[in-house]
């Protein structure tokens, strides 16, 4: 039977294909945000203990886990997408909090990112926390906040008083782009389906003289290979997860990974996001296998039982542990054989 296009959709589609591609570019692409450090630039560093790293606590370790009681609220993040905001505990120490879909596979990411060398925020997975002086109203994720002030399944990143955020990095104009760490980093995205790997998601930090770089929003992880709807498709589902692609296509000396994937056409509604994700797909692409290989050769040398403790600390029930443990392995597996 032949189906008949909806004029609107074909008056949409020419419309967007006659703009000039260069329209839909992103503010500041392009170009790195202005930073104040001098010093050099790190983005990985040799992890000779990967068998013993405590996946569990991660890089924070178990002294800066966040301490049982009543934290504070200071102020509303509304950077990004997810719903944030900023408590203070007992002790002083700030966290940002993060609510919703993301919370528990950035808890992951962030710990298998560590494991292998990358830098990683010190997050932790809490799944209970009671937050005093909340707004009446927060400007989102509102639903997410129980009467008494509650907040359930979230994230918390601890936030040093010495940590200097100072730019971002864009993955086509950065000090790394080639090198093993930086082709080993776009292995490791693919491998845990992290999607939304816009250049904001990427943080310079200061650290002594260091400029250390890093992926600091690794939350649209463990899900599908791109924006899926319902929401709860693309990230923190296992069904997605296991039943997404991982290697698109293979070379003699590269391959395609599947992350990112190319959004559906549903999503040119939104065209200036729609050819931002299409970009994105360079991302994964051409990446040596040597290179990827040598990532999984690092991702290897974690035990069952660490890969296991990576999943425990974000909250995830004995059966979805083993279910993404499986997966993860699986694939660890197949880049090890590329």
């Amino acid at each position: 039977m032949r189906v008949r296009k909806s004029p609107v959709a074909i008056l949409l589609a020419v419309v967007v294909l006659s703009v000039p591609f260069s329209t839909f570019a992103r503010k500041g692409e392009g170009r790195q945000e202005e930073n104040t450090g001098n010093g050099p630039a790190v983005l990985w560093r040799e992890p000779t203990d990967i068998a013993s790293r405590n996946l569990f606590y991660g890089p924070g370790g178990k002294e800066h886990e966040p301490p049982h009681g009543t934290f504070t609220f200071v102020k509303e993040d509304l950077d990004g997408t997810n719903p944030k905001f900023v408590v203070r505990d007992r002790d002083g120490v700030k966290w940002k909090v993060k609510l919703g879909l993301e919370a528990r596979p950035e808890t992951v990411a962030s710990r298998l990112a560590w494991a292998v060398g990358y830098f990683a925020n010190e997050d932790y997975f809490v799944q209970d926390l009671q937050v005093q002086g909340m707004p009446a109203r927060l400007h989102r994720g509102q639903k997410l906040v129980a009467a008494d002030g509650s907040v359930h399944s979230v994230r918390l990143k601890r936030e040093p008083e010495d940590e200097k955020k100072i730019g971002n990095w864009l993955w086509s104009n950065d000090p790394f782009t080639g090198t093993r760490e930086w082709n080993g980093l776009k292995a490791l995205m693919a491998l845990i389906n992290n999607w939304d790997l816009k250049d904001e998601n990427n943080t310079i930090y200061l650290e002594g003289s260091e400029r250390v770089y890093m992926v600091s929003d690794l939350g649209a992880s463990f899900g599908s290979a791109g924006r899926a709807w319902p929401r709860e498709k693309a990230k923190d589902n296992l069904d997605s997860y296991s039943h997404s692609r991982f290697i698109r296509k293979l070379r003699a000396d590269s391959v395609d990974f599947a992350v990112p994937a190319r959004p559906r056409f549903v999503y040119l509604v939104t065209p200036r996001d729609y050819f931002s994700r299409v970009r994105l797909e360079s991302v994964g692409k051409n990446v040596p296998r040597k290179d990827a290989r040598w990532m999984g050769q690092l991702l290897a040398r974690l035990s069952p039982a660490q890969i296991a403790d990576a999943f425990r600390a974000a909250g995830y029930s004995p059966q979805e542990v083993q279910g993404f443990s499986e997966v993860l392995q699986n694939r660890i597996e197949v880049l090890t054989d590329l």
